[in-house]
């Protein structure tokens, strides 16, 4: 082949073109469902309790000082992050990945100012900021903190606060106490720790399915229209300490291997051993969280190997003795959370709308490129579950081995759908499974990748612009 040719592309592949558009649009019905089938129930009855279904938003079409900035560089990615993504030096990437979603996603947020964008987010009656007072003396504090989980419990704690383990205000509590109290610090914080999810993904998306596939999901794991919440919710740091702990993971499981060469590799006995204190923060961070279990099984089953079990357990138990030693039972914590959960909005809001309203709401986070590659893997599914036979050997193909790895976070997302524990704001809530979703998009063909990125900023700039979030 002379280097004026184009490679030829198969009927197979002119097909599956054609299907991307098809199923991006059938993403935008369900969307289209949700919002007017939503609409009409939240008329009827207000059972929704969101006031722009299937989001947890209000309409509010606006301009900001950040919108100058979120247009150039989404401008910027589709452009030049494709042919950046495929040259640059391999550290360079994940750092200027990382430093891409923070600028991409601070502009987002700015689009609604420094006050309502960044520094008011935590401090709502709903947020964690509300009561760092409420644990000047820790020891005590963490000992009554289940006593406090109901909402007909004296001093019953805010929402968010109620509705996870304490590692998630013990966060806010911690910066505050080494001088950087207050919501904008806190604003910062979930900026900068949720998007270096995006450097966490690539990492482990490399270990496991190679650098090549890695490098082509770079520009989509940038610009994802969940940079929206992302940077204006907790659970956008959430989603990163669940990164990291599986990307620490796949590290791990891969050294030296040709997926990830032995020199320059972390040592596997640390990075399991952080991979596991990182997965115990998680699950003291967000109690649903304890289903990237199954993203973390997936990449053992890629990897073909248990040798970071131990250690990655022993991590994970350090972290749940030192809780329990500190006084709080995260088990009667989470018993107390489903009961609180229905003493709210959970009681009255239709499980029959929010368990595909959800999958809506997915669609917008995730993008109309995502929903085109998440078609292709499941198609490729069939084929990647028979390489995966004790029988078959390791699975080869790097991109079979991305599409286990995206069916894992996809099926961990639909357990929580269908636990009934996620009715509503699951835009926030699902962030740590939407994360590994668009890697999928490194399965798009390389001539239409500047057209799924356009896609992908339009949304994401819509939503921000049109809509004010209440994350």
């Amino acid at each position: 082949m002379t280097s004026c040719e184009t490679p030829r592309v198969t009927s197979e592949e002119r097909t599956a073109r054609r299907l991307d558009p098809v199923a991006a649009a059938a993403g935008a019905l369900l969307v289209v469902a949700a919002a007017v089938v939503g609409t009409v129930i939240e008329r009827a009855n207000g059972s929704l309790h969101v006031n722009w279904p299937p989001l947890y938003a209000s309409w509010s079409p606006h301009l900001g000082p950040g919108t100058p900035a979120a247009v150039v560089i989404a401008v910027l990615v589709i452009v030049h992050g494709p042919p950046l993504a495929a040259r640059l030096p391999w550290r360079r990437l994940v750092v200027l990945g990382w430093a891409g979603a923070l600028a991409w996603t601070g502009a987002l947020a700015m689009i609604d100012g420094w006050r309502t964008g960044i520094a008011g987010r935590l401090t709502t009656a709903y947020e964690y900021l509300t009561v760092i007072d409420r644990f000047d003396d820790l020891g005590p504090a963490l000992r009554d903190f289940t006593h406090h989980i109901l909402n007909n419990a004296p001093d019953h704690w805010p929402a968010h606060v109620a509705g996870h383990p304490p590692a998630a205000v013990l966060t806010f509590v911690g910066l505050d106490r080494i001088g950087l109290g207050g919501g904008g610090w806190a604003g910062l914080w979930c900026l900068t720790v949720g998007t270096s999810a995006v450097a966490a993904v690539l990492i482990a998306v490399r270990a496991l399915a190679g650098e090549p596939i890695a490098r082509r999901a770079a520009p989509f794991l940038v610009l994802v229209p969940s940079a929206v919440w992302v940077g204006t919710s907790a659970d956008g740091y959430f989603a990163a300490v669940a990164a990291w702990s599986l990307a620490l993971l796949a590290v791990a499981a891969t050294h030296g291997t040709s997926q990830l060469p032995r020199r320059g590799a972390p040592i596997p006995a640390v990075a399991a051993l952080a991979s596991g204190l990182l997965f115990g923060l998680t699950c003291y961070l967000s109690y649903g969280l304890t289903l990237i279990a199954l993203i973390a099984a997936a990449v053992l089953v890629l990897a073909r190997t248990v040798r970071p079990l131990p250690l990655v357990a022993a991590g994970a138990a350090a972290v749940a003795v030192a809780f329990t030693l500190a006084g709080f039972s995260w088990w009667e914590g989470y018993l107390l959370l489903v009961e609180r959960y229905y003493q709210g909005a959970a009681a009255v809001r239709p499980y029959a709308y929010w368990v595909w309203g959800n999958l809506a709401c997915t669609v917008l986070i995730i993008g109309p490129a995502t929903v085109a590659a998440l078609r292709r893997v499941l198609a490729a599914a069939p084929a990647a579950g028979r390489g995966l036979r004790p029988s078959a050997g390791p699975l080869r193909d790097p991109a079979d081995r991305l599409v286990v790895l995206v069916l894992a976070a996809l099926f961990a997302l639909l357990v929580a759908d269908l636990s009934g524990m996620s009715k509503a704001e699951t835009e926030r809530i699902w962030l740590p499974f939407a994360a590994w979703l668009p890697a999928a998009c490194a399965l798009l063909p390389a001539a239409r990748r500047r057209a799924w990125l356009t896609a992908q900023a339009v949304l994401a700039l819509l939503l921000n612009h049109l809509l004010y979030t209440g994350w």
